[in-house]
């Protein structure tokens, strides 16, 4: 992995036009849309609108084809506003329409891509059951073949845009047998299929704009056509796009992180420059610092971790063998990333929370939202005690 990072003119370009659309239209919004719960649709067109949700889809298909990079300084620049706006759009492009460009066939890329990457369909990953969370191996939905279809039966819970999708990658078990290596298939399951309805809509502490949902699928009807890789090769699937997914969410984290030290050094300034003494304070001082520390090295870990994602995932969608120690290094950059970031992020703003004391608490405030969207990100997409175990065992060559 490289040491030394630095961000091109045009990227640092690209950072100031996101910036600056998101804090004049998004912004002003997020605070309602958290208060009511409810999932964001103008916002959702509006970033759509810009091109954010086919970022990374090869121009081919409608896409910008940037690079990660560039999909980095967007979630990060999210992340910064609203946590819930990022998950959705890392759910959707991360999650699901990443992984079509990666394992997708011809045919698959051409039929859905190009809505994808235009925002007018929205995508999801359906991975997680009551039975397999973090243990993403003990898939209980099945999918058993019937002449040329795979008839799936199960449930998923806790599904990102879940009730919201035209497109979801759902993961199902088509031979116990074979275990996870060979007995998973990835499928591609277009809303409104026949047999596939949404369940429970979860209410959560934090990420109120975006949509948590369970998914039903009774006796659903899907072609082989619809395999999204091999028969069998779901769980590489799931792991190769978690494996982004996670750098991705600690990016998300980094811009939650950079937003409560950038608060706390505006309410300082400010209260000194009301007679206060706040900032000469050294018990302020070193908590302030303390922030600071952390999101500096946060910076340089997940940019890093994007430049060799960024490698990955080329030679995996030129269909090159990937060899198996440069897989595990990608777990385990990953895991340090989400690990690590997400956890940098929860500590920025309890200590946000201790600068500005009463106001960093007031209901409807930027650092009490992010209070309670920060822990979040330490549960999902693996909990950071997961990743930890990813770490080790990687380190020791274990096996993951």
């Amino acid at each position: 992995m490289p040491f030394e990072f630095s961000f091109t003119e045009e990227q640092e370009q690209f950072r100031r036009t996101v910036r600056e659309f998101l804090h004049e239209n998004i912004l002003p919004t997020v605070q309602d849309y958290d208060k009511n719960e409810e999932f964001p649709l103008d916002n959702i067109q509006k970033m759509a609108s810009q091109g954010y949700f086919g970022l990374t889809i090869p121009k081919n298909y409608g896409g910008q084809e940037l690079s990660k990079i560039e999909y980095g300084i967007l979630l990060e620049e999210i992340g910064g506003i609203c946590s819930s706006h990022g998950t959705i759009l890392g759910a959707h492009l991360g999650l699901c329409a990443t992984p079509i460009v990666l394992f997708g066939t011809e045919e698959q890329k051409k039929k859905y891509l190009p809505s994808l990457a235009s925002g007018n369909s929205l995508g999801a990953f359906a991975l997680t059951e009551p039975a397999a969370g973090s243990d993403a191996a003990n898939i209980q939905t099945t999918a058993d073949i019937n002449g040329e279809d795979f008839i799936l039966n199960g449930s998923k819970i806790f599904c990102t845009n879940g009730d919201q999708a035209d497109l979801t990658i759902v993961f199902a078990t088509n031979d116990k047998n074979l275990g996870p290596m060979g007995g998973i298939t990835a499928f591609l399951v277009e809303k409104n299929t026949p047999g596939f309805s949404v369940g429970k809509i979860e209410k959560k502490m934090g990420l109120k704009a975006s949509s948590t949902a369970e998914l039903i699928f009774e006796n659903c009807k899907i072609p082989k056509s619809n395999v999204l890789g091999d028969v069998g090769a779901g769980f590489m699937v799931a792991l190769t796009t978690l494996d982004g997914g996670r750098v991705s969410l600690a990016v998300g984290a980094l811009g939650a992180a950079q937003r409560a030290l950038d608060l706390c050094v505006d309410f300082l300034r400010k209260n000194q420059s009301e007679g206060g003494s706040l900032s000469n304070r050294q018990s302020v001082q070193w908590k302030l610092a303390d922030i600071a520390m952390e999101v500096y090295a946060s910076k340089y870990l997940v940019y890093n971790n994007l430049v060799e994602l960024e490698k990955y995932y080329k030679i995996i969608e030129s269909r090159e063998k990937v060899p198996r120690r440069l897989r595990d290094s990608i777990s385990r950059g990953s895991a340090i990333s989400k690990a690590y970031v997400t956890e940098v992020a929860s500590r920025a703003i309890i200590r946000a929370i201790e600068i500005q004391g009463i106001s960093g608490i007031k209901e409807g405030s930027e650092i009490e939202r992010g209070f309670r969207d920060s822990f979040i990100a330490e549960i999902y997409e693996g909990t950071n005690d997961i990743q930890r175990m990813i770490i080790a065992k990687e380190l020791l060559g274990l096996g993951l």
